[in-house]
Protein backbone atom coordinates (compact mmCIF):
# COMPACT_ATOMS: atom_id res chain seq x y z
CA UNK A 1 0.00 0.00 0.00
CA UNK A 2 1.16 3.25 -1.05
CA UNK A 3 1.71 5.55 1.82
CA UNK A 4 -0.45 8.98 1.69
CA UNK A 5 0.04 10.56 5.29
CA UNK A 6 2.18 10.77 8.81
CA UNK A 7 -0.57 8.57 10.57
CA UNK A 8 0.05 6.31 8.04
CA UNK A 9 3.45 6.36 8.03
CA UNK A 10 3.16 5.80 12.00
CA UNK A 11 1.11 2.72 11.72
CA UNK A 12 3.25 1.40 9.35
CA UNK A 13 6.27 1.77 11.70
CA UNK A 14 4.56 0.63 13.81
CA UNK A 15 3.76 -2.81 12.70
CA UNK A 16 7.79 -3.05 11.94
CA UNK A 17 9.21 -2.10 15.22
CA UNK A 18 9.94 -4.99 17.30
CA UNK A 19 9.03 -4.91 20.81
CA UNK A 20 12.57 -5.71 21.74
CA UNK A 21 13.37 -2.51 20.29
CA UNK A 22 10.91 -0.55 21.78
CA UNK A 23 12.22 -1.58 25.30
CA UNK A 24 15.87 -1.05 24.52
CA UNK A 25 15.37 2.19 23.47
CA UNK A 26 13.13 3.41 26.31
CA UNK A 27 15.47 1.92 28.85
CA UNK A 28 18.22 3.23 27.38
CA UNK A 29 17.05 6.70 27.37
CA UNK A 30 15.37 6.81 30.71
CA UNK A 31 18.50 5.12 32.21
CA UNK A 32 20.23 7.94 30.45
CA UNK A 33 18.68 10.52 31.69
CA UNK A 34 18.10 9.08 35.42
CA UNK A 35 22.12 8.43 35.39
CA UNK A 36 23.42 11.56 34.36
CA UNK A 37 20.87 13.93 34.92
CA UNK A 38 22.92 15.98 37.03
CA UNK A 39 25.83 17.09 34.98
CA UNK A 40 22.99 17.68 31.87
CA UNK A 41 21.08 20.35 34.20
CA UNK A 42 24.29 22.26 35.30
CA UNK A 43 27.34 24.18 33.16
CA UNK A 44 30.44 22.34 35.40
CA UNK A 45 33.58 22.22 32.53
CA UNK A 46 36.50 20.94 32.96
CA UNK A 47 39.52 22.21 31.90
CA UNK A 48 39.00 21.97 28.31
CA UNK A 49 35.29 22.77 28.63
CA UNK A 50 36.55 26.37 29.80
CA UNK A 51 37.71 27.40 26.25
CA UNK A 52 34.57 25.26 24.66
CA UNK A 53 32.09 27.39 25.35
CA UNK A 54 31.78 28.09 21.53
CA UNK A 55 33.61 25.68 19.69
CA UNK A 56 33.30 25.08 15.58
CA UNK A 57 34.83 21.19 16.40
CA UNK A 58 36.53 21.85 13.22
CA UNK A 59 39.01 18.76 14.05
CA UNK A 60 40.06 17.77 11.08
CA UNK A 61 43.89 18.13 11.33
CA UNK A 62 42.73 15.43 14.20
CA UNK A 63 41.67 13.48 11.31
CA UNK A 64 38.25 13.98 13.06
CA UNK A 65 36.33 15.73 9.08
CA UNK A 66 32.91 14.80 10.41
CA UNK A 67 33.12 15.74 13.98
CA UNK A 68 31.84 19.60 12.93
CA UNK A 69 28.50 18.16 11.07
CA UNK A 70 28.04 15.75 13.85
CA UNK A 71 28.18 18.60 16.72
CA UNK A 72 26.58 21.03 14.68
CA UNK A 73 22.98 19.50 15.43
CA UNK A 74 22.83 21.04 18.69
CA UNK A 75 24.40 24.65 17.41
CA UNK A 76 28.25 25.17 18.67
CA UNK A 77 27.25 26.66 21.73
CA UNK A 78 27.67 24.18 24.87
CA UNK A 79 24.00 23.65 25.63
CA UNK A 80 24.65 20.57 28.43
CA UNK A 81 21.01 19.90 28.66
CA UNK A 82 20.25 19.91 25.15
CA UNK A 83 23.90 17.84 23.70
CA UNK A 84 23.32 15.59 26.60
CA UNK A 85 19.53 14.89 24.93
CA UNK A 86 20.62 14.43 21.83
CA UNK A 87 23.71 12.31 22.78
CA UNK A 88 21.51 9.62 25.00
CA UNK A 89 19.23 9.58 22.10
CA UNK A 90 21.74 8.38 19.49
CA UNK A 91 22.86 6.08 22.42
CA UNK A 92 19.30 5.05 23.14
CA UNK A 93 19.34 3.72 19.14
CA UNK A 94 22.77 2.01 19.65
CA UNK A 95 21.11 0.16 22.15
CA UNK A 96 18.66 -0.73 19.94
CA UNK A 97 20.92 -1.96 17.26
CA UNK A 98 22.92 -3.64 19.79
CA UNK A 99 19.52 -5.68 20.64
CA UNK A 100 19.30 -6.90 16.92
CA UNK A 101 22.83 -7.61 16.49
CA UNK A 102 23.04 -9.88 19.46
CA UNK A 103 19.82 -11.24 19.07
CA UNK A 104 18.19 -10.45 22.26
CA UNK A 105 14.49 -11.03 23.12
CA UNK A 106 13.99 -11.45 26.31
CA UNK A 107 12.60 -8.13 28.00
CA UNK A 108 14.86 -7.76 31.38
CA UNK A 109 17.90 -8.96 29.26
CA UNK A 110 17.32 -5.87 26.92
CA UNK A 111 17.23 -3.79 29.85
CA UNK A 112 20.02 -4.58 31.34
CA UNK A 113 22.21 -4.44 28.33
CA UNK A 114 21.07 -1.25 27.50
CA UNK A 115 21.50 -0.21 31.54
CA UNK A 116 25.71 -1.43 30.88
CA UNK A 117 25.82 0.86 27.93
CA UNK A 118 24.39 3.85 29.04
CA UNK A 119 26.24 4.01 32.82
CA UNK A 120 29.63 2.75 31.43
CA UNK A 121 31.85 5.49 33.10
CA UNK A 122 33.37 5.97 29.70
CA UNK A 123 30.10 8.13 29.19
CA UNK A 124 30.71 9.84 32.61
CA UNK A 125 34.26 10.77 30.80
CA UNK A 126 32.72 11.84 28.07
CA UNK A 127 30.23 13.96 29.39
CA UNK A 128 33.14 15.96 31.29
CA UNK A 129 33.37 17.29 28.02
CA UNK A 130 30.09 17.82 27.01
CA UNK A 131 30.65 20.12 23.98
CA UNK A 132 31.06 17.55 21.97
CA UNK A 133 28.93 14.77 23.09
CA UNK A 134 26.63 14.17 20.89
CA UNK A 135 29.09 14.03 18.00
CA UNK A 136 30.58 11.40 19.98
CA UNK A 137 27.83 9.22 20.40
CA UNK A 138 26.54 9.52 16.72
CA UNK A 139 29.69 8.14 15.89
CA UNK A 140 29.24 5.46 18.35
CA UNK A 141 26.07 4.46 16.99
CA UNK A 142 27.86 4.80 13.12
CA UNK A 143 30.47 2.00 14.77
CA UNK A 144 27.40 -0.41 15.78
CA UNK A 145 25.80 0.05 12.25
CA UNK A 146 28.30 -0.34 10.42
CA UNK A 147 28.05 -3.99 12.41
CA UNK A 148 24.40 -4.04 11.88
CA UNK A 149 24.35 -4.21 8.13
CA UNK A 150 26.84 -6.09 7.54
CA UNK A 151 25.18 -9.33 9.70
CA UNK A 152 21.38 -8.50 8.34
CA UNK A 153 22.16 -8.31 4.61
CA UNK A 154 24.17 -10.39 2.30
CA UNK A 155 25.86 -7.08 0.51
CA UNK A 156 25.45 -4.84 3.64
CA UNK A 157 29.07 -4.56 3.77
CA UNK A 158 29.34 -1.76 1.47
CA UNK A 159 26.77 0.30 3.51
CA UNK A 160 28.44 -0.81 6.69
CA UNK A 161 31.94 0.72 5.46
CA UNK A 162 29.94 3.91 4.86
CA UNK A 163 28.99 3.74 8.55
CA UNK A 164 32.75 3.04 9.88
CA UNK A 165 34.11 5.69 7.20
CA UNK A 166 31.59 8.24 8.76
CA UNK A 167 32.40 6.81 12.43
CA UNK A 168 36.05 7.62 12.18
CA UNK A 169 35.48 10.77 10.64
CA UNK A 170 33.87 11.80 13.87
CA UNK A 171 36.35 9.68 16.24
CA UNK A 172 38.52 7.31 15.64
CA UNK A 173 38.22 5.58 19.02
CA UNK A 174 34.97 3.66 18.16
CA UNK A 175 36.77 1.69 16.02
CA UNK A 176 37.52 -1.05 18.15
CA UNK A 177 33.70 -0.97 19.33
CA UNK A 178 33.07 -2.13 15.81
CA UNK A 179 36.30 -4.60 15.70
CA UNK A 180 34.92 -6.67 18.76
CA UNK A 181 31.34 -6.38 18.07
CA UNK A 182 32.47 -8.28 14.28
CA UNK A 183 34.22 -10.89 16.07
CA UNK A 184 31.29 -11.54 18.05
CA UNK A 185 29.01 -11.96 15.54
CA UNK A 186 31.70 -14.03 13.67
CA UNK A 187 31.77 -16.12 16.48
CA UNK A 188 28.22 -16.67 16.67
CA UNK A 189 28.24 -17.78 13.36
CA UNK A 190 31.04 -20.02 13.84
CA UNK A 191 28.95 -21.88 16.51
CA UNK A 192 26.15 -22.57 13.78
CA UNK A 193 25.89 -24.92 11.04
CA UNK A 194 27.39 -23.47 8.11
CA UNK A 195 29.80 -24.93 5.78
CA UNK A 196 33.32 -23.35 5.16
CA UNK A 197 32.22 -21.50 2.45
CA UNK A 198 29.97 -20.08 4.32
CA UNK A 199 32.04 -18.57 7.33
CA UNK A 200 34.65 -17.85 4.69
CA UNK A 201 32.06 -15.49 3.04
CA UNK A 202 31.09 -14.11 5.78
CA UNK A 203 34.75 -13.07 7.52
CA UNK A 204 35.29 -12.02 4.58
CA UNK A 205 31.82 -9.35 4.61
CA UNK A 206 33.60 -8.45 7.93
CA UNK A 207 36.70 -7.49 6.69
CA UNK A 208 35.48 -5.77 3.94
CA UNK A 209 33.48 -3.55 5.66
CA UNK A 210 36.77 -2.79 7.57
CA UNK A 211 38.72 -2.15 4.79
CA UNK A 212 36.15 -0.38 2.56
CA UNK A 213 35.40 1.52 5.33
CA UNK A 214 38.99 2.49 6.51
CA UNK A 215 39.73 3.30 3.28
CA UNK A 216 36.81 5.53 2.30
CA UNK A 217 37.69 7.72 5.72
CA UNK A 218 41.03 8.16 4.57
CA UNK A 219 40.42 8.94 1.31
CA UNK A 220 37.49 11.65 2.82
CA UNK A 221 40.39 13.01 5.21
CA UNK A 222 42.81 13.79 2.59
CA UNK A 223 40.56 15.45 0.07
CA UNK A 224 39.29 17.68 2.60
CA UNK A 225 42.85 18.39 3.98
CA UNK A 226 43.32 19.28 0.19
CA UNK A 227 40.68 21.48 0.21
CA UNK A 228 41.34 23.46 3.73
CA UNK A 229 44.96 23.64 2.86
CA UNK A 230 45.73 21.71 6.38
CA UNK A 231 47.74 18.99 7.35
CA UNK A 232 47.71 16.40 10.05
CA UNK A 233 48.69 17.74 13.69
CA UNK A 234 51.24 15.88 15.79
CA UNK A 235 48.55 15.55 18.76
CA UNK A 236 48.23 11.88 20.17
CA UNK A 237 50.16 10.97 17.50
CA UNK A 238 47.69 11.05 14.35
CA UNK A 239 50.33 12.45 11.57
CA UNK A 240 51.75 9.03 11.86
CA UNK A 241 48.14 7.51 11.23
CA UNK A 242 48.69 5.07 8.48
CA UNK A 243 52.43 4.89 8.51
CA UNK A 244 53.59 1.34 9.30
CA UNK A 245 57.33 1.92 8.69
CA UNK A 246 59.81 1.51 11.99
CA UNK A 247 56.77 -0.55 13.54
CA UNK A 248 58.51 -2.90 16.19
CA UNK A 249 55.90 -5.34 16.10
CA UNK A 250 57.31 -7.82 19.18
CA UNK A 251 57.02 -3.87 21.37
CA UNK A 252 54.00 -2.72 19.94
CA UNK A 253 52.40 -6.46 21.03
CA UNK A 254 54.04 -6.14 24.45
CA UNK A 255 52.49 -3.14 24.81
CA UNK A 256 48.84 -4.05 23.87
CA UNK A 257 48.79 -7.15 25.92
CA UNK A 258 49.90 -5.02 29.01
CA UNK A 259 47.65 -2.40 28.58
CA UNK A 260 44.67 -5.10 28.44
CA UNK A 261 45.44 -7.09 31.16
CA UNK A 262 46.40 -3.72 33.43
CA UNK A 263 43.14 -1.83 32.16
CA UNK A 264 40.80 -5.13 32.91
CA UNK A 265 42.38 -5.86 36.32
CA UNK A 266 43.98 -2.86 37.84
CA UNK A 267 42.29 -0.19 36.02
CA UNK A 268 39.61 0.60 38.44
CA UNK A 269 36.51 0.83 36.02
CA UNK A 270 34.81 -2.07 35.15
CA UNK A 271 35.34 -3.03 38.94
CA UNK A 272 36.59 -0.70 41.77
CA UNK A 273 35.16 -2.61 44.68
CA UNK A 274 33.71 -5.47 46.24
CA UNK A 275 30.41 -5.89 45.17
CA UNK A 276 31.21 -4.88 40.97
CA UNK A 277 34.13 -7.42 41.35
CA UNK A 278 32.01 -10.05 42.70
CA UNK A 279 29.30 -9.48 39.69
CA UNK A 280 32.26 -9.42 37.19
CA UNK A 281 33.41 -12.41 38.29
CA UNK A 282 29.92 -14.01 38.76
CA UNK A 283 29.03 -13.29 34.80
CA UNK A 284 32.32 -14.34 33.75
CA UNK A 285 31.70 -17.09 35.53
CA UNK A 286 28.47 -17.80 33.92
CA UNK A 287 29.92 -16.94 30.76
CA UNK A 288 32.70 -19.57 30.61
CA UNK A 289 30.22 -22.22 31.71
CA UNK A 290 27.78 -21.37 28.95
CA UNK A 291 30.89 -21.68 26.63
CA UNK A 292 31.69 -24.98 28.24
CA UNK A 293 28.37 -26.52 27.51
CA UNK A 294 28.41 -24.90 23.80
CA UNK A 295 31.78 -26.84 23.45
CA UNK A 296 30.40 -30.03 24.87
CA UNK A 297 27.15 -29.88 22.95
CA UNK A 298 28.28 -29.66 19.76
CA UNK A 299 31.55 -31.95 20.10
CA UNK A 300 33.86 -29.02 18.97
CA UNK A 301 36.54 -30.09 21.54
CA UNK A 302 36.68 -32.90 18.75
CA UNK A 303 38.04 -30.09 15.49
CA UNK A 304 41.53 -28.91 15.41
CA UNK A 305 40.27 -25.55 13.94
CA UNK A 306 38.52 -24.86 17.69
CA UNK A 307 42.13 -24.53 19.14
CA UNK A 308 43.10 -23.05 15.99
CA UNK A 309 40.30 -20.27 16.95
CA UNK A 310 40.98 -20.07 20.57
CA UNK A 311 44.71 -19.62 20.16
CA UNK A 312 43.55 -16.77 17.61
CA UNK A 313 41.03 -15.55 20.12
CA UNK A 314 43.97 -14.62 22.48
CA UNK A 315 45.49 -12.57 20.40
CA UNK A 316 42.66 -10.72 18.15
CA UNK A 317 40.95 -9.72 21.16
CA UNK A 318 43.57 -7.63 22.81
CA UNK A 319 44.64 -6.27 19.66
CA UNK A 320 41.25 -5.41 18.82
CA UNK A 321 40.53 -3.91 21.99
CA UNK A 322 43.88 -1.65 21.80
CA UNK A 323 43.91 -1.19 17.80
CA UNK A 324 44.59 2.52 18.72
CA UNK A 325 48.25 1.94 20.23
CA UNK A 326 49.02 0.24 16.27
CA UNK A 327 47.63 2.92 14.79
CA UNK A 328 49.42 5.55 16.92
CA UNK A 329 51.79 3.85 19.99
CA UNK A 330 52.69 7.28 21.97
CA UNK A 331 48.87 8.04 22.16
CA UNK A 332 47.14 9.26 25.94
CA UNK A 333 45.03 6.10 26.05
CA UNK A 334 42.09 7.09 28.25
CA UNK A 335 38.85 6.61 29.53
CA UNK A 336 37.19 8.21 26.54
CA UNK A 337 38.87 5.95 23.94
CA UNK A 338 38.10 2.83 26.21
CA UNK A 339 33.97 2.09 25.94
CA UNK A 340 34.66 -0.95 23.84
CA UNK A 341 35.61 -2.95 26.97
CA UNK A 342 31.71 -2.39 27.99
CA UNK A 343 31.13 -5.33 25.09
CA UNK A 344 32.63 -7.64 27.04
CA UNK A 345 30.01 -7.30 29.40
CA UNK A 346 27.00 -6.74 27.17
CA UNK A 347 28.33 -9.55 25.11
CA UNK A 348 28.48 -12.02 28.10
CA UNK A 349 25.27 -11.25 29.19
CA UNK A 350 24.11 -11.43 25.64
CA UNK A 351 25.63 -15.27 25.26
CA UNK A 352 24.06 -16.67 28.75
CA UNK A 353 21.20 -15.15 27.55
CA UNK A 354 21.53 -16.76 23.85
CA UNK A 355 22.78 -20.76 25.02
CA UNK A 356 21.50 -21.19 28.05
CA UNK A 357 17.98 -23.15 27.02
CA UNK A 358 14.86 -23.46 28.87
CA UNK A 359 15.59 -27.68 29.02
CA UNK A 360 19.02 -27.12 31.05
CA UNK A 361 18.48 -27.54 34.17
CA UNK A 362 21.37 -25.00 34.59
CA UNK A 363 18.54 -22.92 32.97
CA UNK A 364 16.72 -20.60 35.79
CA UNK A 365 19.61 -20.14 37.96
CA UNK A 366 22.71 -19.23 35.09
CA UNK A 367 20.00 -16.51 33.61
CA UNK A 368 18.93 -15.09 36.82
CA UNK A 369 22.89 -14.97 37.88
CA UNK A 370 23.67 -13.02 34.47
CA UNK A 371 20.74 -10.78 35.33
CA UNK A 372 21.57 -10.25 38.65
CA UNK A 373 25.10 -9.19 38.12
CA UNK A 374 24.27 -6.69 34.85
CA UNK A 375 22.09 -4.84 37.43
CA UNK A 376 24.85 -4.71 40.32
CA UNK A 377 27.18 -3.59 37.38
CA UNK A 378 24.79 -0.74 36.35
CA UNK A 379 23.68 0.48 39.69
CA UNK A 380 27.79 0.30 40.51
CA UNK A 381 28.68 2.07 37.09
CA UNK A 382 25.40 4.32 38.19
CA UNK A 383 26.64 5.37 41.35
CA UNK A 384 30.28 5.92 39.95
CA UNK A 385 29.49 8.42 37.41
CA UNK A 386 27.07 10.61 40.22
CA UNK A 387 30.74 10.71 42.50
CA UNK A 388 32.40 11.91 39.39
CA UNK A 389 29.98 14.19 38.58
CA UNK A 390 29.52 15.70 42.60
CA UNK A 391 33.33 16.04 42.09
CA UNK A 392 33.37 17.79 39.17
CA UNK A 393 30.90 20.40 40.33
CA UNK A 394 32.81 20.72 43.52
CA UNK A 395 36.22 21.21 41.33
CA UNK A 396 34.59 24.29 39.80
CA UNK A 397 32.92 25.46 43.08
CA UNK A 398 36.61 25.53 44.28
CA UNK A 399 38.09 26.87 40.90
CA UNK A 400 35.40 29.53 41.16
CA UNK A 401 36.20 30.80 44.65
CA UNK A 402 39.83 30.42 43.85
CA UNK A 403 39.93 32.67 41.36
CA UNK A 404 37.42 35.11 42.42
CA UNK A 405 40.31 35.85 45.73
CA UNK A 406 43.00 35.59 42.98
CA UNK A 407 41.40 38.71 40.68
CA UNK A 408 40.11 40.61 43.83
CA UNK A 409 44.38 40.60 44.82
CA UNK A 410 45.17 41.74 41.15
CA UNK A 411 42.72 44.46 40.95
CA UNK A 412 44.08 45.96 44.16
CA UNK A 413 47.95 45.18 42.97
CA UNK A 414 49.99 48.91 42.96
CA UNK A 415 50.03 49.44 39.07
CA UNK A 416 46.90 47.29 38.04
CA UNK A 417 44.93 48.07 34.86
CA UNK A 418 42.55 46.56 33.33
CA UNK A 419 44.35 44.69 29.87
CA UNK A 420 47.23 44.43 32.04
CA UNK A 421 50.09 42.03 30.73
CA UNK A 422 49.95 38.96 32.68
CA UNK A 423 52.69 36.81 33.21
CA UNK A 424 51.60 33.41 35.15
CA UNK A 425 52.44 29.47 35.38
CA UNK A 426 48.97 28.89 36.19
CA UNK A 427 48.70 25.31 38.07
CA UNK A 428 47.73 26.03 41.23
CA UNK A 429 50.38 25.13 44.13
CA UNK A 430 49.36 21.70 46.27
CA UNK A 431 51.64 23.60 49.23
CA UNK A 432 49.11 26.33 49.46
CA UNK A 433 46.20 24.50 48.57
CA UNK A 434 46.55 20.92 49.89
CA UNK A 435 44.64 17.76 47.78
CA UNK A 436 40.53 17.70 48.91
CA UNK A 437 39.56 15.67 46.25
CA UNK A 438 38.66 12.35 48.38
CA UNK A 439 37.42 10.62 45.78
CA UNK A 440 40.23 9.79 43.95
CA UNK A 441 40.04 6.04 44.25
CA UNK A 442 37.00 5.84 42.46
CA UNK A 443 37.68 8.75 39.61
CA UNK A 444 41.55 8.76 39.17
CA UNK A 445 40.64 6.75 35.92
CA UNK A 446 38.25 8.68 34.99
CA UNK A 447 39.97 11.40 32.78
CA UNK A 448 38.82 15.15 33.19
CA UNK A 449 37.48 14.71 36.33
CA UNK A 450 39.34 13.80 39.17
CA UNK A 451 41.37 16.62 41.07
CA UNK A 452 40.66 19.58 42.75
CA UNK A 453 41.18 22.63 40.25
CA UNK A 454 40.36 23.22 36.66
CA UNK A 455 43.58 25.65 35.89
CA UNK A 456 46.86 24.41 34.67
CA UNK A 457 47.71 27.07 32.38
CA UNK A 458 47.26 30.96 32.06
CA UNK A 459 45.03 30.47 28.96
CA UNK A 460 42.37 28.45 31.30
CA UNK A 461 42.54 31.16 33.84
CA UNK A 462 42.04 33.68 30.97
CA UNK A 463 39.09 31.54 29.64
CA UNK A 464 37.63 31.22 33.15
CA UNK A 465 38.20 34.67 33.95
CA UNK A 466 35.81 35.81 30.59
CA UNK A 467 33.13 32.92 30.81
CA UNK A 468 32.65 32.93 34.72
CA UNK A 469 33.74 36.39 36.25
CA UNK A 470 32.99 38.68 33.30
CA UNK A 471 36.42 39.80 33.29
CA UNK A 472 39.47 39.75 30.45
CA UNK A 473 42.87 39.67 31.21
CA UNK A 474 45.77 39.65 28.79
CA UNK A 475 48.71 36.89 29.45
CA UNK A 476 51.62 37.24 27.79
CA UNK A 477 53.63 35.76 24.72
CA UNK A 478 54.22 32.03 26.08
CA UNK A 479 57.41 32.50 24.58
CA UNK A 480 58.90 34.93 27.30
CA UNK A 481 57.78 32.45 30.68
CA UNK A 482 61.34 31.00 30.67
CA UNK A 483 63.09 34.64 31.48
CA UNK A 484 60.37 35.68 34.36
CA UNK A 485 60.34 32.51 35.68
CA UNK A 486 64.17 32.55 36.69
CA UNK A 487 64.05 36.10 37.06
CA UNK A 488 65.04 37.21 40.80
CA UNK A 489 62.12 39.12 41.24
CA UNK A 490 59.44 36.41 40.58
CA UNK A 491 62.05 33.46 42.86
CA UNK A 492 61.64 36.12 45.50
CA UNK A 493 57.78 36.03 45.54
CA UNK A 494 55.93 34.03 47.76
CA UNK A 495 52.92 31.28 46.42
CA UNK A 496 49.42 32.76 46.10
CA UNK A 497 47.86 33.63 48.71
CA UNK A 498 51.08 34.97 50.07
CA UNK A 499 51.39 39.06 50.86
CA UNK A 500 53.89 39.19 47.67
CA UNK A 501 52.43 36.72 45.52
CA UNK A 502 50.65 39.05 42.95
CA UNK A 503 53.13 42.27 41.98
CA UNK A 504 53.82 44.56 38.61
CA UNK A 505 57.56 44.15 37.44
CA UNK A 506 57.95 46.67 34.36
CA UNK A 507 54.76 46.73 33.36
CA UNK A 508 53.96 43.24 33.64
CA UNK A 509 51.53 42.26 36.26
CA UNK A 510 53.18 38.43 37.98
CA UNK A 511 51.08 35.95 39.72
CA UNK A 512 52.86 33.01 41.34
CA UNK A 513 50.32 29.99 41.60
CA UNK A 514 53.17 27.64 42.75
CA UNK A 515 56.29 27.73 44.25
CA UNK A 516 58.87 25.64 42.35
CA UNK A 517 62.12 27.56 43.29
Amino acid sequence: MRIQSPSEVWLWLKTKVKKEWKIAFAAAFLLGLLIHMPIMLRDIPNHDGLASMYFDQNMITSGRWFLSVACGLSSYFTLPWMIGLLGILFLSLGAVALTEILEIKQGMTVILVSGLLVSFPALASTFAYVFTLDGYMLGLLFAVLAVLFTKKYAKGFVMGAVFLAFSLGVYQAYLPFAILLSIYCILLFFLEDHSVKEKAKKVFSYVGMGLLGGILYYVILQVLLKIQGKELASYQGIDGMGNMSGLDLGATLKNIFGDFAVFTIKGHVLFNNVFSGAALLLLAALAGITLIKVIAGKKLWKSLWFYVTLLLLTVILPVGSNIILIISPGVNYHLLMRYQWVLYLICAVGFVDRYMKTEDKFYGWSRWGALLAAGVLVFNYAVMDNIAYSNLEKRFDKTYAYCLRLLDRMEQTKGYYPGIPVAMIGVVGDDQYPVTDITGEVTGSLIGIPGDSLLYKAEDYKAFFKNYLGVEINPIDINRIPEIYDSPEYIAMDSFPGENSVCVVDGVLYIKTENQH
